[in-house]
C-alpha cells in the first residue's frame, strides 16, 4: 500500500536548508498528520511523499518554488514610527502580529528601525529558500467511512 493523493497520512520529518542548518522537526513529537493534496504543506512535501510506503524514508530537496516562494520586496513596508506609540521598544529581527484591513493577522519580521520609520517584512521566513526534508512515512491513516 502507497501513499496516494488524497490520503491522510502520519509522516515524521527533519527540515533542513542546504546549509545544514535545521529549521524544524517531528523529532520527540507525535508525526505530522495531514491529507495529501489539500494544501496542509508545501506543493514540493506533498509530491515527496506520493507513492511512499509505510516505513520508507527519503530525502527530498524542495526548490523556493514549491516551497514558499521567493522572497519579494513587494512584502517589505516602511512605516512611521509614531504609529508603533511611545512605549515601542524592539529590535530587528523580532517578529509581530499586524492585522490586516480584512481582519485577518500576518506574521512580519522587523528588519530595520530608525528615529522615523519601521521596516516591517511579511515575507514568509522560508521564502527564497530551498529546503531540504527527510520524510518517513509512519502511517496511512484508513479513510473515514461516509457518514
Amino acid at each position: 500500500m502507497s501513499v496516494q493523493n488524497g490520503d491522510t497520512i502520519r509522516v515524521h520529518y527533519i527540515g533542513e536548508l542546504t546549509d545544514g542548518t535545521r529549521f524544524d522537526s517531528s523529532e520527540g513529537r507525535d508525526p505530522l498528520q495531514f491529507t495529501v493534496g489539500s494544501g496542509m504543506v508545501v506543493p514540493g512535501f506533498d509530491a515527496a511523499v506520493l507513492g511512499m510506503e509505510i516505513g520508507e524514508t527519503k530525502s527530498v530537496t524542495i526548490l523556493p518554488a514549491d516551497a514558499y516562494g521567493e522572497k519579494t520586496d513587494e512584502m517589505t513596508v516602511d512605516i512611521p514610527r509614531a504609529e508603533f506609540g511611545e512605549d515601542f521598544t524592539a529590535n530587528p529581527g523580532e517578529q509581530l502580529m499586524i492585522q490586516l484591513g480584512d481582519g485577518n493577522q500576518i506574521p512580519v519580521t522587523i528588519t530595520k528601525i530608525d528615529e522615523n520609520t519601521v521596516t516591517l517584512d511579511a515575507n514568509h521566513p522560508l521564502a527564497g529558500k530551498t529546503l531540504v526534508f527527510t520524510i518517513t512515512l509512519a502511517e496511512i491513516c484508513p479513510a473515514e467511512p461516509d457518514a
